[in-house]
């Protein structure tokens, strides 16, 4: 400090810019090493945006709200609120009118063996309970070790010389008649109100209930006392804020959709014969499974990457940021040549077209209107928006560069080689003509990725203005990650393999969905097939936009975008030139123009540096038209 005190004036000016610099740049605030490195790859080209955390947060530093999500039920806590509300009187129509009235039936059964009057008892007194369970507690009587034992103990352990209720009679018919049932009613009660994700507090007081209160003997079982123990107490059934659970890290949506991957591989690859499902519900659910298995492969992606040097986390995103879709793509496109049926190349260009429409037209026009609801006006940095367009226009380009070749020579090397056949030759003799250009544009393609990256994070990073707050880091050794990065390898590996059979489902069962004579097969493609897989994404970039980080909202879209020229297409032309399924790189004129309208209207939007609420309208509503246009075109003429 004392040289720079003693500084000529010039340094002195030098010194204010560099710390003008500083507090110009976005401080990024994170609880650990983990975390920040997180967060800075969120601002990295090439880096799949995150917006869950990759490691445990203690409950102590989160907002009352989200403890109370994750309460086990068990705190009496002072409650001034209402109790008669409307999810507690739905509780009563969906749940709790059927759960009473099954322990009032297993109270008589009890009652009705004499031996187990005791449990019959304590079944009616929670048939009372279950009806209306809302600031109502139930406690466990507390006593001494001779005193007391636990129903688990009685069963088979010694609880104590002095323990009582060991090997009684009693016990053993409430295992065989009372507690089989009881079982079935909350397992099914815990498993409905889990699905509908925000009554997880009646699956939770299900659960706790049938784990724990179940086991207790009758008489350690109290409604209230002095020496006691709270076991349950709830006084809400539904909380509108669990879409923010997690279950190790994965939001409580996807991990509620995980099972339909088993669903779709069970009914997918067993029955063959459509005897129980069609091929339009097992399309339906294959489809849908994508979407958990999406939101896995972002988290393995961003826990390795968080926990990894710059090389690793770019190789990692690389690799399997796009592994997903392209899992569909060629499993359509080896299918479609199997069964000779090009309608599946033509109807992955569409999804390949959908995919980059969906990425620069909806995701950033959805994420600007709903961040523009909650703030009126949103900034994000030009400069960084600046290099991802021109590489938007680059990958966009060299796309359709042999589209366009092929519409300005094709006829006239046609016209020049066979004139009086000219209709019936045109793609004949244009296929072989482009493609040398379609493998050109391939291999530069890639190179501009790449090129892009070193500019963007190692020669030119300071454009993005990240600055990590030191006094914000707590350190990498505090910090407990969800998953390892071998754990996260395991289920990127596992997860990838799951897409390819789900993907390969899809087309197995896409064949009826195209043959339906009032829908367009490109309308298929640039709607279902192109934006199911990125449904995590929207998520995350509308999360971004909520936190007024418009910024990243954008950057979800236009990296998926950039990825899919510049990586995805490629990859499709290397793999048809080593397995040959037919796969040409020429659009359709829709593809065209479609694509290259929606390229200069997001560049035009995102020259000022702002958004708002009208400008998100904007971009919706255009691709609405295109979508219209796709649902009205006419299907390809090899479908």
């Amino acid at each position: 400090r004392v040289t720079i005190m003693n500084r000529p004036r010039t340094d002195c000016v030098e010194q204010n810019a560099y710390w003008v610099e500083i507090q110009s740049k976005r401080t990024i605030k994170a609880e650990n090493e983990v975390e920040a490195n997180k967060l800075v790859n969120n601002y990295r080209f090439g880096f799949r945006k995150w917006k869950s955390h990759v490691t445990e947060r203690p409950l102590e530093v989160r907002s009352e709200v989200v403890k109370e999500l994750y309460s086990e039920l068990n705190v009496i806590k002072p409650h001034s609120g209402r109790l008669i509300t409307c999810g507690n009187v739905a509780y009563v129509f969906f749940f709790g009118w059927w759960v009473s009235l099954a322990y009032f039936l297993v109270g008589i059964l009890m009652f009705v063996t004499i031996a187990g009057a005791v449990y019959g008892r304590l079944c009616w007194k929670l048939s009372s309970y279950f009806l209306w369970p809302f600031g109502k507690s139930i406690h466990e009587v507390l006593k001494m070790l001779f005193e007391s034992c636990s129903f688990l103990h009685s069963l088979s352990l010694t609880c104590g010389h002095e323990s009582r209720g060991i090997h009684r009679f009693s016990t053993y018919v409430w295992l065989l008649l009372g507690y089989p049932p009881l079982v079935v009613i909350h397992s099914l009660a815990c498993f409905f109100s889990w699905i509908l994700v925000f009554t997880i507090p009646v699956s939770k007081m299900n659960a706790r209930t049938l784990g724990v209160i179940l086991l207790l003997a009758p008489e350690d079982v109290s409604n209230q006392g002095y020496e006691t123990r709270a076991l349950l107490c709830c006084y809400h059934a539904v909380n509108l804020y669990y879409y923010k659970y997690t279950v190790d890290g994965i939001n409580v949506f996807a991990v509620n959709l995980l099972p339909l991957v088993i669903v779709a591989l069970v009914i997918g690859y067993i029955d063959r014969e459509n005897q129980y499902a069609s091929s339009e519900v097992k399309f339906a659910i294959a489809i849908g499974s994508i979407i958990p298995l999406s939101y896995y492969i972002g988290m393995g992606i961003a826990s390795i990457s968080a926990q990894s040097n710059f090389a690793v986390g770019a190789v990692v995103n690389a690799s399997f940021g796009s592994i997903t879709e392209l899992t569909f793509y060629i499993t359509a496109l080896v299918r479609g040549h199997q069964a000779a049926n090009p309608c599946l190349q033509e109807v992955v260009k569409a999804a390949l077209t959908g995919t980059l429409l969906g990425c620069i037209l909806f995701i950033p026009g959805v994420c600007m209107i709903i961040g523009g609801l909650r703030h009126s006006e949103q900034t994000f940095n030009s400069r960084s928006t600046g290099v991802s367009s021109p590489l938007l226009f680059i990958s966009v380009g060299g796309v359709f560069a042999p589209t366009l070749f092929s519409k300005a020579y094709g006829n006239l090397v046609c016209e020049l080689l066979h004139p009086l056949y000219f209709s019936s030759l045109s793609f004949i003799v244009t296929v072989p003509v482009v493609r040398p250009l379609v493998y050109t544009v391939s291999a530069l393609l890639p190179i501009a990725y790449i090129i892009g990256l070193i500019f963007t994070l190692k020669t030119h990073s300071h454009i993005y203005d990240i600055h990590v707050g030191e006094e914000q880091v707590t350190g990498h050794h505090g910090a407990v990650v969800h998953w390892s990065r071998w754990r996260s390898m395991v289920i990127l590996i596992m997860a990838t393999v799951l897409t390819s059979a789900c993907a390969d489902l899809v087309t197995e069962n896409i064949q009826p969905i195209l043959n339906q004579p009032n829908i367009s097969q490109y309308f298929i493609g640039v709607t279902v097939l192109a934006m199911v897989p990125e449904i995590p994404e929207i998520v995350n970039g509308i999360q971004f936009a909520l936190q007024n980080n418009i910024s990243l909202s954008l950057e979800v879209g236009i990296c998926i975008a950039v990825q899919v020229c510049m990586l995805q297409i490629p990859i499709l032309v290397f793999f048809n030139a080593f397995y040959d399924v037919g796969f040409v790189l020429l659009f359709s004129d829709l593809h065209l123009w479609a694509s290259i309208f929606s390229v200069i209207l997001v560049n035009y939007i995102f020259m000022d540096g702002k958004s708002d609420y009208f400008q998100g309208t904007a971009l919706v509503v255009v691709y609405l038209i295109l979508l219209a246009m796709y649902y009205f075109a006419p299907s390809p003429a090899s479908c």
